[in-house]
C-alpha cells in the first residue's frame, strides 16, 4: 500500500521528502508533481525500479525515458553537450521541456533508447521534485503518469493514488500540476527539431 504526503508546494516538508527519498532507496515509485503533469520516478541505478516504470506505463525499452537533474551542471554529467544546445538548455530551464540528447556512460544501457543511445534529460521549474531529487542526491528516472490506454496525463493526487496504490511506494501530493505535456525537443540531428509541442513555446528558445 502506497504511502500519501501531503506537502506544501511552495515549501515541501524535508521529512516528508527524506521519507520518499528513503522508499526510493528501496526500490519503490514515487508520484510526484513537476511543472507540467505528475510523472513517477525510481532512482537511475535501480534496475528493477525501472523495469516497474516501464511496467506501470506499458512501456518498451524503444520508449525513451527522462532524467529529471536540479540544474545544468548535472545535465551534462550525464549528456554530451555542446555550447550551441548549452545555450539552448540555458534559455529553457529550468522549464517544462525535455531534451533528447546523446547519452554519456553514466547513463546506464537499460534506460537508453537501445540503438540510438540518447536519453530525454529536464530541469523541471517545482519545487517539490527539485527538493526530492536533493533529498536522493542524484537525478531521476521518470516518466509522465499517463495510464496505459489513456491519452491524458493524471494531474490529482488523490486519483493516482486511488488507482496506484498497490503499485506505487508513495504518492506526493503537492497540489495540482498544468496537466498537460513538456514540448519535446531532439538535440541529436544537425538542427534541434521539436518533436512535440507542449507548455513550452518554442517560439521563445528560436525555434518555428
Amino acid at each position: 500500500m502506497a504511502q500519501l504526503f501531503e506537502v506544501h508546494p511552495q515549501n515541501p516538508q524535508t521529512r516528508l521528502l527524506a521519507q520518499a527519498a528513503d522508499l526510493l532507496a528501496k526500490g519503490g515509485l514515487v508520484a510526484v508533481p513537476t511543472d507540467s503533469s505528475y510523472a513517477v520516478v525510481a532512482r537511475l541505478d535501480d534496475k528493477a525500479a525501472a523495469e516497474n516504470l516501464r511496467r506501470l506505463r506499458g512501456l518498451d525499452e524503444r520508449h525513451n525515458l527522462t532524467l529529471l537533474c536540479r540544474d545544468l551542471a548535472e545535465i551534462s554529467t550525464f549528456a554530451r553537450v555542446d555550447n550551441s544546445q548549452y545555450r539552448l538548455l540555458k534559455l529553457a530551464t529550468p522549464g517544462p521541456w525535455t531534451f533528447i540528447l546523446e547519452a554519456t556512460k553514466e547513463i546506464p544501457r537499460r534506460v537508453s533508447h537501445p540503438s540510438r543511445k540518447t536519453i530525454g534529460i529536464r530541469v523541471p521549474d517545482n519545487k517539490v521534485i527539485l527538493d526530492l531529487i536533493e533529498q536522493v542526491g542524484s537525478p531521476l528516472l521518470s516518466t509522465t503518469l499517463i495510464p496505459e490506454d489513456e491519452d491524458m496525463a493524471l494531474n490529482d493526487a488523490q486519483d493516482i493514488f486511488d488507482r496506484y496504490q498497490h503499485q506505487l511506494a508513495a504518492v506526493i501530493d503537492g497540489g495540482p500540476c498544468a496537466a498537460d505535456f513538456t514540448t519535446v525537443i531532439d538535440l541529436t540531428g544537425a538542427a534541434p527539431e521539436v518533436v512535440r509541442h507542449g507548455l513550452g513555446d518554442p517560439q521563445k528558445l528560436g525555434l518555428d
